[in-house]
């Protein structure tokens, strides 16, 4: 790991995962001197002064966001981009790191295909006001959709030539944190449909239990620094919706 200068300040909602939460795991797994802006005092209003200060250069469309010295990048898989080198989470090829930054954006397509499960309408509708449009909508997800993204990343595991333990190489990646919050994130919101299916990605299923014994990341989601899963974030547990 190369040490920042000074504390990364991440900037995304107190009270969520959400997509924070990738950008959350990989500094935790690699020991970064971070602070999570928006959990302290008058956080929010500080993450929404830099959000919509028009004067500023660079500005931020949404959270999460990172400011690293003097540096703004925002987007998850941006982010992770660029920490990967500088936590010593990604490969030192720029082959390598291409390749981890495809995996990561494909994970940013699955995590808004999970989201549009309880929100296919409109984000700014109440899921009460969409609940058959989401009922469809999940039935779709289940069917298609989520064997179609993990079961590319269990081929990608298999095909890897230093074995099945990680996505990309030899060593941890962003992408193999990423995979796991995944896998974290669909067992809570559809605990049925994950059940029925797991056997299917065996190697998947073991990269997420190896993440999770992790020193730094057991360590991690045992505090209080983990907010838990909740009906605000990306991935929602309506049992209406699992199959």
């Amino acid at each position: 790991m190369i040490d920042a200068a000074e504390p990364y300040r991440l900037y995304y909602w107190p009270t969520i995962q959400g997509r924070g939460e990738f950008v959350r795991l990989a500094l935790e797994e690699a020991g970064a001197d971070y602070v999570d802006v928006a959990r302290s005092k008058d956080g929010v209003p500080a993450m929404m002064a830099i959000i919509n200060d028009k004067a500023r250069p660079e500005p931020p469309f949404a959270p999460p966001f990172l400011i690293d010295g003097e540096t703004p990048i925002a987007q998850t898989a941006n982010i992770l981009l660029w920490l990967g080198p500088r936590l010593g989470i990604a490969p030192k090829s720029e082959a390598g790191r291409a390749f981890v930054n495809q995996l990561q954006l494909t994970i940013t397509d699955l995590v808004a295909e999970a989201h549009d499960t309880h929100h296919p309408v409109s984000g700014g509708l109440y899921y009460d006001d969409q609940k058959a449009e989401a009922a469809r909508r999940a039935k779709d997800f289940h069917d298609n959709r989520i064997g179609k993204f993990l079961g590319y990343f269990e081929r990608v595991l298999a095909a890897n030539p230093n074995g099945p333990s990680r996505l990309c190489g030899a060593a941890l990646s962003y992408a193999d944190l990423s995979l796991f919050q995944v896998v974290e994130g669909l067992r809570y919101a559809f605990p049925r449909a994950m059940a029925a299916r797991e056997a299917r990605w065996p190697k998947v299923i073991a990269l997420h239990d190896h993440i999770a014994q992790r020193p730094r990341i057991a360590d991690y989601l045992a505090s209080d620094r983990r907010i838990a899963f909740n009906e605000d974030g990306i991935f929602r547990r309506y049992p209406e919706l699992d199959e």
